[in-house]
Order: C-alpha cells, then structure tokens, then sequence
C-alpha cells in the first residue's frame, strides 16, 4: 500500500480525535504501521482539534501531516485552513451539514456527506464523526486501490477496542452511524 496520511479536523467534541484512534486502531489490527497525533486548543470542546494518522507498510519518520493524501473537515474554519494543504490526487471528505462552501480544486476527488444532518436524522446525535469514518472506509481504507489496508471485520474491531466497557451501550449505535456513512 501507498503511505496514507490522513487529517481529521473540526471543533473539539465533535469527535475528531475519537475517529483518528479508529483509523489508528484499525490500522494497528491490520499489522500496519501507524501513527496518531491528536492536536487541540487549551479550551478542549467547541475550541480547534485535529488529529492526524499516518498508515503505512514501512516505518514512519513522522507522525506530523502537513500535507495529507485525505482531509476530513468537520467545520468550515477547519476546511478554509487545510483545504489547500491536500496533496493533488487526494480525497477530500466534507460534512456537508456544516460546512457550505464547495471545494474550488479540480486535483482532488471530493465527497460531500451530510453527516451532522444525517445522525440528527437517524437518532444517532452525537456521531457524525463516525459517518464521516464510514464514508472513509468505504472510500479509501477498504476500497481497492492504494491505501487499501482492511477490511469491514477490522474495522468493526477497532471501533470495540475504542469503545470502553463503561459506554459498551453505544457500541451498536456507532456501528449504524459507520453504515450510514457506507450508504452515502
């Protein structure tokens, strides 16, 4: 597979670091090499977070993303900052519910996901950032192609090593949001 480096980014509490650690984990499961830098302001929920996720089949020399092969942005100042960061050939994952800007770049392939709209939809408030996961594994990490790395049993297994015993309840809930993000 090809180095995939990917950049979560949005407001904290929207999950950000919480979807890095599934990639993480899924990668981790799949015997890869990884890594995962989560990076907040001082004022945690509502301020900036990022987290960035190196996969690879070879050992990474840095866990810093600065210019990612994909960018889920999770809020528009988030997608005005790094939007331009995006390797050319990269995959571009925006939640659409909250961000109504359109990406200018015709290098990147693009996918629009409604996904803070669609959790509100289907009762699972809260877990836009696992939408946003299904779509890319569904894109990305299981599609065949480059970055290919795992596949649905992995993932479903790292999102339980995520998940502690104390919120097992929200286990299901977490697997409909990642199909829903499947669907789109």
């Amino acid at each position: 597979m090809k180095n995939l480096n990917i950049l979560f980014a949005g407001f904290g509490g929207q999950g950000v670091l919480f979807a890095g650690k599934v990639v993480a984990y899924a990668a981790l499961i799949a015997n890869k090499q990884l890594s995962w830098l989560p990076s907040y302001g001082p004022e945690m929920r509502g301020g900036t977070a990022n987290c960035s996720v190196c996969v690879s089949d070879e050992a990474i020399g840095s866990p810093l993303v600065t210019n990612p092969n994909v960018f889920i942005a999770m809020n528009l100042p988030s997608f005005d900052k790094f939007i331009n960061a995006v390797e050319p050939g990269g995959v571009v994952i925006v939640d659409s519910s909250l961000i109504d800007k359109k990406v200018e770049r015709d290098d990147v392939t693009v996918y629009y996901v409604p996904s803070t709209s669609l959790a509100d939809e289907n009762g699972v408030n809260g877990l836009s950032n696992m939408i946003l996961i299904g779509k890319l594994f569904k894109e990305v990490c299981m599609a065949d192609g480059d970055y290919k790395f795992c596949d649905e049993d992995i993932l479903d297994q790292a999102v339980q090593k995520c998940i502690p015993a104390r919120k097992a309840q929200m286990l299901d809930f977490n697997r409909k949001a990642i199909q829903i993000g499947q669907e789109q």
